[in-house]
């Protein structure tokens, strides 16, 4: 079979190769699955850069969430077993893990519902408890991780003010349904975020980007709002001033979602349930960009890398790219 390998970590682009490999063997309690659509993450980008909190032995495939089919015709979503990820035509996955896909969704859809919209439901709902009526802040409005937030936050009942970088991504935040849309680049976050909230501040902040939209969070966000800390996508880890969360009354609340595969899979599963009737409603649509086929899955990692794509880009190992 193909898949995309790593043998040195580096950028994507210059460090992903295409090759001809053996399909993966199933061990005790796993199954083979083919590949139908692969989601690219930007923890993708990290596993290349050997700056994840996972790192599989050189060489591997990355590749964390994918779209597939059983041997016995079930389409579902996995999350591949390391080192052998996503982007190959056929992986390997525990069977208790895997999840039925959404009738609502086609493939590409389909595999990138699982960890980015876990991740926004587990941040606003259970870390979070967002609340009808309040006001969520989102960061990377436009991106991947952050359309999910937008999508659950309006099916929530929230206000939802997003935040992006560039006409092009405000023109699609507005387009998931943003209330409001700020252009990082040429407005005042603080400013347009007091302004529409009459001075009161962002009730929940959903912010995978850290660095300065994390200080720029805190400056704006509501009393006994809730700041939710799901990533570093700028590549800059903030240090929190305490005291100054202890003079505004919010929280800083920390989002690792994987944790609930191992502490509370039950969790994961009613998570998956909500998710499917919210897709069966209309409610909640992955934001598909880009399809691509295998072989541009290394020029898609990176795209996502640099933070230039917006929704998601999937790679599709049968071909069937548009």
């Amino acid at each position: 079979m193909q898949a995309w390998r790593v043998h040195r970590n580096g950028e994507p682009g210059e460090v992903m190769r295409l090759e001809e490999t053996d399909r993966p063997a199933p061990g005790d309690g796993q199954v083979l699955i083919q590949v139908l659509a692969a989601n690219i993450n930007f923890p993708d980008a990290l596993l290349c850069r050997g700056q994840y909190q996972v790192r599989p032995p050189l060489p591997f495939t990355p590749g964390v969430e994918i779209c597939g089919r059983t041997a016995d015709g079930r389409r579902v979503l996995a999350t591949p077993a390391l080192p052998n990820g996503g982007f190959a035509e056929y992986v390997v996955a525990d069977e208790s893990a895997l999840l039925p896909a959404p009738e609502a969704l086609d493939d590409a859809e389909a595999a990138a519902l699982h960890i980015g919209y876990q991740t926004g439901w587990f941040g606003l709902h259970r870390r979070a408890h967002l609340r009808a009526g309040e006001t969520l802040l989102v960061h990377a409005a436009a991106g991947g991780v952050g359309s999910a937030a937008v999508q659950l936050g309006k099916a929530a009942g929230a206000t939802v003010i997003g935040v992006v970088g560039g006409p092009g991504k405000a023109e699609t935040a507005a387009a998931l349904g943003c209330d409001l849309v700020v252009d990082r680049h040429s407005e005042d976050i603080v400013a347009a975020v007091k302004e529409a909230t009459g001075g009161r501040g962002a009730d929940v902040v959903y912010d995978p980007v850290g660095g300065d939209a994390y200080a720029k969070s805190v400056k704006c966000v509501a009393f006994e709002g809730r700041v939710i800390v799901v990533g570093f996508a700028s590549g800059a880890v903030p240090a929190p001033a305490l005291n100054h969360a202890l003079v505004k009354n919010y929280s800083i609340v920390g989002l690792h979602w994987g944790l609930y595969n191992t502490k509370d899979p039950a969790a994961v599963r009613a998570c998956h349930d909500e998710l499917t009737r919210l897709t069966a409603q209309g409610a909640i649509k992955p934001l598909i960009s880009e399809r691509v086929g295998l072989a541009g899955a290394a020029a898609g990692v990176q795209r996502v890398a640099d933070g230039s794509s917006t929704g998601r880009i999937v790679v599709l190992p049968s071909g069937a790219a548009r």
